[in-house]
């Protein structure tokens, strides 16, 4: 999928908009809907968290989402897929969803947003 002016890099924050306003776009949306997914082990949500790496989506309203947890082994991870997939999905405007589980690069504290970070003392 090529990525084009819809694509949010993973620091951008949406432009402060009413949810669901048709000037959002769609990556907009969808990353809306993500802040809405929280990890249950730590209770926040995995945009903060610095979770989601890529969000690209194309005129047609398919979404590439690019995400990783906060380890391999994380016991969470399959319920975070499964309610990030959910989320996306019921944004409107998505036609497909492809959901990439990365490693690379590993995820780290670091990537937590910074006022969350001091939230957590780290």
């Amino acid at each position: 999928m090529q990525r084009d002016e819809n694509t949010v890099p993973d620091t951008a924050e949406p432009p402060p908009q009413a949810e669901g306003s048709g000037a959002q776009t769609l990556a907009d949306r969808v990353r809306l809907a993500l802040r809405k997914v929280k990890d249950p082990e730590l209770n926040l949500n995995i945009v903060d968290l610095g979770l989601i790496y890529d969000i690209v989506v194309d005129d047609e309203g398919k979404v590439d989402v690019d995400m990783s947890l906060t380890s391999p082994g994380c016991p969470a991870g399959p319920q975070i897929m499964g309610d990030v997939e959910n989320a996306v999905k019921a944004v409107p405007g998505v036609v497909q969803l492809a959901l990439n589980l990365v490693w690379n690069p590993m995820w780290t504290p670091d990537r937590v947003e910074p006022r969350v970070r001091a939230y957590m003392g780290l």
